[in-house]
C-alpha cells in the first residue's frame, strides 16, 4: 500500500463516508489546522489515491433497479479488436463496471437499468455493435446485500 500515516487514513476513510465535508471539519478531526490538511488532500490527490470526490445515487428512485452481471467471452484477441471492443463497451451509459477477466469468461460487466426491456434493449445493442463475441451470458441481481464504494483503508 502506499505510504500513508494514520492522519492520511482517516481523511481518506472520513471522505470515502461523506466527499462533502469540509477542510476546516477535516482538519479538526485529524488535529492539523486547514493549510497541513489541505497539502495533505493535495498530495493525495496529486498521486492519485483520491482519484476524484462524487455523488451516490439511488438507482431505485431514479428508476434503475435492474442489475444485470454480463459474462462474455470471444474467439478474438487481437489489439485492435480489444480497443474497439473496450472503446465500444465504454460508451454504453448503462454499463456500470467494466472488467477483463482471468478463467471461464474474457470479459464481464456490471449493467443498470430499468427493467427486462430495457436490459432486452442493451443486450441488443451490445451485441449488434461487436463483431466476434462467442457466448454471453447474463445473471440477475435480485437483491443487493452489500454495495460500498469505500476501500478498506
Amino acid at each position: 500500500m502506499a505510504d500513508l500515516d494514520n492522519t492520511d487514513r482517516t481523511l481518506l476513510r472520513m471522505l470515502q463516508r461523506d466527499g462533502t465535508l469540509a477542510l476546516a471539519e477535516l482538519a479538526e478531526a485529524v488535529n492539523l489546522t486547514t493549510t497541513p490538511c489541505w497539502k495533505r488532500l493535495k498530495r493525495l490527490e496529486e498521486s492519485g489515491i483520491l482519484r476524484q470526490r462524487v455523488a451516490l445515487l439511488d438507482p431505485v428512485k431514479l428508476g434503475l433497479s435492474f442489475t444485470a452481471f454480463v459474462q462474455i467471452k470471444t474467439s478474438n484477441h487481437s489489439k485492435e479488436w480489444y480497443h474497439c471492443f473496450v472503446e465500444t463497451v465504454s460508451d454504453f451509459p448503462e454499463v456500470m463496471e467494466f472488467y477483463r477477466m482471468a478463467g471461464e469468461y474474457d470479459y464481464m460487466m456490471k449493467v443498470q437499468v430499468a427493467d427486462m426491456a430495457a436490459f432486452d434493449k442493451f443486450y441488443k445493442k451490445l451485441v449488434n455493435s461487436i463483431e466476434g463475441l462467442t457466448n454471453v451470458t447474463s445473471t440477475f441481481a435480485m437483491e443487493p446485500l452489500k454495495y460500498t464504494t469505500a476501500l478498506p483503508v
